[in-house]
């Protein structure tokens, strides 16, 4: 006799009850529900839902044409421009997994990504290639080179392959009908991430995941039918938080925006009527110091989610005053992006400045997406105390968590130990549930919503003769968030200035990763030779 319940019996998964979950299907019921209403703007121009769905369908047929299948990898180099949003879709329809990389990163690192993923084709934008250029040289993989010639770019910059992205397009069926995935823990895209090491490691994102954590954008950010979402926030990004993916579900307009920019933010808010945008502190930062000719009125109240340290008190009553509500996200490259919100309670509303400003430094409670958060402690993996005190490691779980690292096991089983994600964070738990991050174990420094690994800018720094040892760590930075400070100390008998040094990073490093500031100091140890970086920390807020 079964042991299966009635429930169970003769109730199986068929085609009929049963599809694996994908974003795929949310441009599908777009363009299918509402065709004409308009799905991106560039520029001048416009594409509808028709139009963006059938150019996502060309994209698929064409790379599917060249042999592109699943468990390939298509790699893309790309501002926030229309040819990223039609990869988000065009690429996943042929079973492929996109790899958006980051326009901010040299050449090594981009070479290392392309070979560690086995990128097949590579579609990249002609303002970075230079770089790419670089990176092409000096990886193993030898991807098919599309160039993307946007119109919206007038500045320097060569075509580094034979195929232009329009010409792709063109090899392309718009009845192409899409390779489902097998299963909805198939791999939809691959982004990578600095480690305590600085050795990139590739997060692998699952058409589910995917699925959950844009619908769970959605609810979490109280959209309504047709939003209109400014894309201050790049789209290489953990895939724009899911956002490529989460417009399509209320059939919303995306405004792209290649470079940010004061006065094209407030010029494009005011003429689309922009109803949501993301961004670092740094995007608050320029909409608020623009000179008062560049600001224009808003169309109403813009919601504004920003996922980086939580913004001073000022610049929160600053950003009310100049309409936008701010509401604060937490989230790794591991879990898709944000997966916890700073849900505002409205008896919060009675508090002083000071008490309002001290629940929003928090970083807040989990998505309705996912499934479990918690501070816990990482040798007993039991929860902390309750009291805002007790400091343990924030770790997640759930649907919206990575598959795990590419090609790295050993990483992938650290990180999920005992049945939970370890986000490396430290925070405490608050006895109302809200989580607040206290330090990072991990030491990665959060500069204008991008991560800074302090011991590879430690290793630039000691690669310098002058050097006998070095420690960076975080400084708090109105614009930037965090921006990374050097503590040095130099070689008997050797000398060196703050700006030799910086341009020895600048030598070794992306831009963004050198130091701000050099400081010349005995470093403070331990009795075992262990630098003491909390020290230096408290140091740097006083650079």
């Amino acid at each position: 006799m079964s042991n299966k319940s009635a429930y169970d019996r003769d109730l199986d998964k068929n085609p009929a009850n049963y599809q694996p979950l994908t974003p795929l299907t949310f441009l599908e019921r777009a363009a299918a529900v509402f065709p004409d209403h308009p799905a991106v703007i560039h520029g001048v121009k416009r594409w509808s839902y028709r139009e963006l769905h059938a150019r996502a369908k060309r994209l698929g047929s064409a790379l599917a044409k060249r042999g592109i299948k699943r468990g390939h990898t298509v790699a893309v180099m790309l501002a926030n421009t229309p040819a990223m949003l039609e990869a988000h879709y065009g690429v996943p329809m042929t079973g492929a997994v996109l790899n958006t990389l980051n326009t901010r990163l040299d050449a090594p690192i981009l070479a290392f990504s392309l070979d560690h993923g086995e990128a097949k084709v590579v579609i990249t934008d002609r303002e970075f290639s230079g770089v790419m250029q670089a990176a092409l040289a000096q990886c193993k993989a030898k991807p098919l080179v599309v160039d993307y010639d946007d119109p919206e770019y007038t500045g320097p910059g060569e075509r580094l392959g034979n195929l232009d992205y329009e010409t792709l397009l063109k090899e392309g069926d718009e009845s192409y009908a899409r390779v489902a995935p097998g299963d909805e823990w198939d791999a939809i895209s691959l982004n990578y991430t600095s480690g305590t090491t600085g050795d990139p490691k590739g997060v692998v994102y699952h058409h589910r995941g995917a699925a959950l954590l844009a619908v769970g954008n959605v609810v979490t950010c109280g959209m309504r039918k047709h939003p209109v979402y400014l894309w201050t926030l790049p789209m290489f990004h953990c895939n724009g938080w899911c956002f490529t993916w989460s417009i399509s579900v209320l059939a919303g307009t995306h405004v792209c925006l290649r470079q940010v920019r004061a006065n094209l933010m407030y010029d494009l808010i005011a003429k689309h009527k922009v109803t949501h945008l993301c961004g670092a502190p740094i995007v608050m930062a320029t909409l608020l110091n623009a000179p008062e000719n560049e600001k224009q009125p808003l169309p109403h109240a813009v919601e504004f989610f920003t996922a980086a340290a939580p913004p001073p008190e000022a610049v929160l009553a600053a950003m009310k005053a100049a309409g936008f509500n701010v509401t604060h996200l937490y989230g790794l490259t591991e879990t898709y992006g944000p997966a916890v919100v700073n849900d505002w309670q409205g008896a919060w509303d009675a508090l002083d400045a000071g008490g309002q400003a001290a629940k929003k430094a928090r970083q807040g409670v989990r998505y309705g997406a996912l499934d479990a958060l918690d501070v816990l402690d990482p040798e007993t993996m039991r929860p902390v105390a309750r009291d805002g005190e007790s400091m343990g490691e924030v770790m997640f779980r759930g649907n919206i968590v990575m598959k795990g690292y590419l090609k790295n096991k050993a990483s992938t089983d650290k990180a999920f130990a005992g049945g939970w994600f370890h986000s490396g964070d430290l925070g405490v738990m608050h006895k109302d549930g809200y989580i607040q991050l206290k330090d990072r174990s991990k030491d990665i420094i959060i500069s204008g919503g991008e991560n800074i690994s302090s011991i590879e800018v430690e290793d630039a720094l000691y690669k310098h003769p002058a050097v006998q040892a070095a420690a960076v760590v975080a400084k708090p930075d109105d614009k930037w968030g965090e921006t990374p400070c050097a503590f040095v100390e130099l070689k008997p008998g050797k000398n060196a200035t703050a700006e030799e040094l910086l341009k020895h990073c600048r030598a070794n490093l992306a831009a963004f990763k050198c130091p701000r500031y050099v400081v010349f100091v005995e470093l403070p140890k331990t009795s075992t030779g262990k630098i003491q970086k909390f020290k230096l920390r408290g140091m740097a807020k006083g650079v």
